[in-house]
This record gives structure tokens, sequence and C-alpha cells, in this order.
């Protein structure tokens, strides 16, 4: 191990003890929460076993109560399909319900109805008054035999409420005779509940299949009849299950509750028993409370000895872990970022490269350490970057910026950018410079392209007005320093307005397209230069060329375009699309008073002559004088 490495391990030793003090009090602070948690859901679990059997028992208790007043319906109902609804059988059936009524506590009401909806029982039977016939209306419109559950509904005779079950009586030849009767009261059910003290603030509560609430305790008065239907425990997929645990806010009274459910597998009930989770936890809070404060104060202690033992250990390596903590940042600045970050030595040799060198060069950071810093940069580059490296070796500058071609291993070369600072020992001397690279080939590509854009026709990919100008200028002063000649050409689509209006602008573009084809053809030496002038117009820079070789040129391009058959049926001139072509040439050299620009009126003005003459035709700036002489202008 070397003393790089042993300083390394030392300054390590009091970051690893801090995390072993942290580990520790983390642990303990760890595992007595999580026993407290445990402990916690154990008492929640027992609460809910409690809550379990409490609403199996009560449900097998409203079970048996309405089986109970199904006995004493199916018998009614057998005798009076036996005997008959006669006045006389009534009479007995009356006062047998009555005593019924009397022996049972848990009966509310006993009555028999006719096919009419008549009560056939005394008149001062609470179930002569109930606010709900619906039961009626099922067994009258359903052959079925089977006991009914009806909704829960309320007496009008004392206002309390009262489950009803009935069955249906046929007469002797099978149709409806009419409905027996008997109905449960939630008084009872609630005093019934009263029994069973499982939290000060526990609740019971029996409800109908879609929420209504039959009994309760405590408050039964207060929240019976209410209808809970738009709680989870009936709206939610996952609670539809025969039984369950529940947790959940009380609708009723805004209390956390634990509870546990059971639905009646033979009637549409549901009953909840449920205790107040707050006075459930609170044993277990205090005692957790009083648990965690020891703990806590023992990891405090632990914490005060852990601290006074890194501090004792830190005293001795500060300045080691100084060294190391930049040397840290150094790498994780440059490992986490996408440039290559390098240090280069005095020997311009590679001290540190970071791992996104694959990702710029394609050569991996351990093939490039110890290679020479500049070895990849292109030839021509080098020179430059050569000599900001020196200055900063020689301490003359500390930060640069410069960009450059460099060796690329799959990609031949790309371009990058990189920015250099001077790195310095404790007594000032330059110790070497630490550069950060990025590819901005990209970037570079994109600046090609926009300067090609920027001299560019984008409809036609020709040079520009802008490029034309500036090498009619350029060869102007070639032609005038090697007293050599210079030829143009100017070109009009003929009657471009008329093919416009005719097909279109998109087809009038794709014209222009084909035209600008044919141009192009012709530029046959590095020199010649194609563009469009404007519009429908466009221009054909032709160094060192006389009129005779303007004039060849400028009709094979004429006679391209007529050959190439585009329809053009507005034309005057020809049913295809044709073009007029004027011509100059010149030699600068001799025109001492004149500029770029007299070369370009000459062809304009042998443009217009072509015109005028009747177009798809070529003519030299020559002829036009020659006319023009002639007619004595």
């Amino acid at each position: 191990m070397n003393l790089a490495s042993q300083r390394a391990g030392w300054s390590r030793l009091p970051l690893r003890a801090a995390a072993f003090v942290v580990l520790t009090c983390v642990a303990i602070l760890g595992v007595s929460g999580w026993r407290e948690w445990a402990a916690r859901d154990q008492v929640l679990k027992g609460a809910e076993t409690e809550m379990a059997n409490v609403a199996r028992s009560l449900t097998q208790h409203a079970e048996d109560s309405l089986d109970l007043l199904d006995s004493g319906v199916v018998g009614v109902v057998s005798r009076l399909e036996m005997d008959g609804a006669d006045p006389a059988t009534i009479a007995k059936l009356r006062n047998l319900l009555e005593a019924r009524k009397k022996a049972m506590e848990r009966v509310h009401s006993l009555a028999i109805i006719d096919d009419q909806g008549n009560w056939l029982t005394s008149p001062g039977t609470i179930a002569s008054t109930l606010s709900d016939d619906a039961f009626f209306r099922h067994h009258q419109l359903s052959p079925k035999r089977e006991a009914f559950i009806g909704h829960p509904v309320k007496s009008l005779l004392d206002g309390e409420w009262v489950v009803t079950l009935s069955r249906r009586f046929n007469k002797p030849d099978g149709s409806f005779g009419g409905v027996v009767l008997a109905a449960i009261g939630s008084k009872y059910l609630s005093h019934f509940y009263e029994q069973f003290e499982i939290g000060r603030n526990s609740s019971v509560t029996l409800m109908y299949g879609d929420g209504m609430i039959i009994a309760r305790n405590p408050s039964n008065e207060k929240f019976v009849g209410r209808n809970v239907g738009d709680t989870p425990l009936f709206r939610d997929a996952s609670l539809q299950r025969p039984f369950g645990a529940y947790h959940f806010t009380s609708p009723l009274d805004g209390a956390e509750r634990v509870s546990f459910f059971k639905r009646s597998a033979r009637y549409p009930l549901v009953l909840l028993a449920t205790v107040d989770r707050d006075e459930l936890l609170a044993p277990w809070r205090a005692a957790a409370i009083s648990r965690m404060l020891y703990v806590v104060a023992l990891v405090m202690l632990i914490a005060v000895i852990g601290a006074v033992l890194v501090r004792q250990l830190q005293r001795g390596q500060r300045m080691a872990a100084a060294l190391i903590e930049k040397e840290a940042h150094f790498r994780l600045l440059a490992e986490g970022s996408s440039d290559m970050v390098t240090r280069i030595g005095l020997d311009e040799r590679l001290r540190y490269v970071s791992p996104s060198s694959n990702q710029v060069v394609g050569w991996r950071a351990n093939q490039l350490i110890g290679t020479d810093a500049l070895a990849g940069i292109h030839p021509e580059d080098r020179p430059q970057v050569q000599a900001i490296v020196d200055a900063m070796k020689r301490g003359d500058t500390d930060e640069a910026r410069v960009t450059y071609r460099n060796v690329h291993r799959q990609k031949s070369e790309v371009w990058l950018e990189s920015t250099m600072r001077v790195t310095r020992k404790d007594n000032g001397n330059v110790e070497g410079v630490v550069a950060i690279s990025r590819d901005i080939s990209e970037q570079k590509k994109l600046e090609t392209r926009l300067e090609t854009l920027a001299i560019e026709d984008s409809l036609t990919g020709l040079a520009n007005r802008r490029r034309f100008d500036d090498r009619l200028k350029e060869e102007w002063a070639r032609a005038y320093r090697d007293r050599s000649s210079l030829g143009l050409l100017m070109i009009d689509v003929d009657h471009f307005k008329a093919y416009n209006d005719e097909y279109g602008h998109p087809a009038g573009d794709a014209c222009l397209r084909v035209v600008a084809k044919i141009i192009a053809t012709e530029m046959q030496r590095v020199g010649d230069l194609a563009a469009r002038y404007g519009g429908e117009e466009f221009a054909m820079l032709l160094p060192n060329t006389d009129a005779a070789g303007c004039a060849r040129i400028g009709e094979r391009i004429r006679s391209a375009v007529h050959d190439a058959g585009l329809i053009h049926a507005s034309s005057a001139v020809a049913p295809c699309v044709t073009v007029s072509v004027g011509g100059a040439a010149c030699r600068p050299s001799f025109e001492r008073t004149a500029g770029a620009g007299s070369l370009v009126e000459s062809a304009d003005r042998a443009l217009y002559g072509a015109k005028a003459a009747g177009r798809d035709r070529l003519m030299m700036s020559g002829e036009v004088m020659s006319l023009l002489k002639a007619s004595g202008q």
C-alpha cells in the first residue's frame, strides 16, 4: 500500500466511525419503532378478532329472530290455506296472533292482509299503520312462496322502525289470497346490543342490504332509518365479501373506527361491530411513548459518545481529509459529466481522464492515461492548441477556450471545444492543466448548414441573389487581375404569371425546379455559378468565357427547357414552357470606368431584346447593340 492509499484509508476512518454510530442509532430506533408498530398492529388485530366474534354472534341472533318470526308466519299461512279466510277463521287467528305477540318480546306486530290489501286482523295493530306496503305488492305480483324480508319501514302509530317478514298465502284455486306479516322492532334489537360491553365508544349497527340502518347501539333513536349506502362498505368492490375487517371514518359520528362486518347468508342484513380506534390505541400509545423516551435517551447518549470519538479522529487528519474531499469533488464532477474531463501534467501527458472519453473520442479512460494529451489533434489545429498550453504552463494565462478537430476512434474525426484552466500547488507554482472537452460536431454541422441556407435558394437549390452578387464581385476582380473574359447569362421563363394562373403555384414551383435543374447541369467548371436572380428569372456566371462560349451554353439551356416538354397551354409562344435568354461577355480589364454592374445591365438588356423579338430565343448583347445602330437609335 502506497502513501496515497494509506492517507485515503486514514481519511475515511472518521467517516466510517460516524457511519457506524449513525447506523447503530438508526438500528436501535428502527428496531424499537418496529416493535412498537408490531405491538400496535397486534392491538388492532386483537380488536378485529373481538369485533368478528361480536359480529358473528349478533348476525346469528338476527337470523334466529327472523327464523322465529318466520315459523309463526308459516303456521298462520298453513291454517289460512287449509281453513280459508272466512271471518270465523280470522277471529281465531287474531286471538292466536295477539297471544304470540305478548309471549315474545322481540315480535313487534303480527297481521293478516287479504288480497285487496284490507287488514283482517285488529285495526289496532301496528301493522295496519306501516308507512310502506312494498311487501304486499311483492307478494301480489310474485307467485313465489318463500319468506320476504321487507325494507325497514316506520310505524305511523308509534314511530318505531321495524323490519318486516311476510309470506304469501293462496286461495284454494291457487290464486293470490293475501299476506301474513310479522315485524321485529328496532328498539328490541338496540336494547339487546346493550349487553355487549366492547368499549366505551364502541357501536353495533344492524343494516339492511342497501345500507339503511335498522338498529344501532348507542344512539339508536338518532341514527335508525339513516341510509349509509354511499359508504365504501356498500360501494367498494373489495368489501363486497361475506365478512371481513373494515377500518373507516364513521359518517355518523366522525370517529376513526376499527370494525368487522358480517353479511347474512340467508337474509339481506349486514351487521357492523366497531370500536373507536383512538380509545383502543390509547393504552398502547401511552406505553409506547414511555418506552420510546427511554430509547431516545439511550440513542442520544450513544450519539454524544460517537460524536466525541469522531471529533478526536478528525483532529489529526484534517489536512488529509481536505485533500481527499478536493479530489472526491473533482472526480464527482468529472465522472458525472457528459463532457470529457482531463488533467494534463507539465510533461503534457494525461494524468486523469473521465469515463465520458468513450463517448467523446471513442477511447476508454485507461487507454488514454499516460499518452500525449495533444496526440489526436488535427495537424492544422495543433499549433494553436500547443501555443495555448505553453502559455498556461508558463503561467501567462490561467484560462483559455479553444475549438479544434480531433481524431475519433470510430468516426475518424470530431470537432471538440475545450475549456482549460491552470491548477497550482500550494506554493502557487503551476502543477498542470485541467481541460473540459465536449463534442460540438453537430453544432459545427448546424453552422455549416446555416451558412449554406444563407447563400442558397430554398426552392431551387441554386445560389440565391446574395450569393450571386458576392460571386460577381469576386469573379469581376479575378478577371480584371488575370485579364480574362467574364460571361453572364440572364434567363427568364416566358409567360410564367400565366402559367401560375393556369396551373397554380405548386405547379409553378415545380416548373421552376425543373428549369433550375436544367441550368445546373451546364455548370461544368468549378467557377461556374447558377443562381436564382428573382422570381422566375435566373442568372449564370461563366468565368473565363467569351461571347461565343456564352452563347453556346445559353442556347443549350434554351433548347433543353423547350425539349423538356412542360405543358403551357396559356403561352403565346409555344404549347410548352420556354425561356428567353440574354447573354453578355466582357473583359473587365478593358472596362476601366465600368463596374460589375455593367455586365448585368448588358445581359439584362439582351434578355429584354430576346423577349421583344418574340421570346423562346437567345440574344447576346452584341446583337442588341447592332440592332440599335441599324435602327438609328
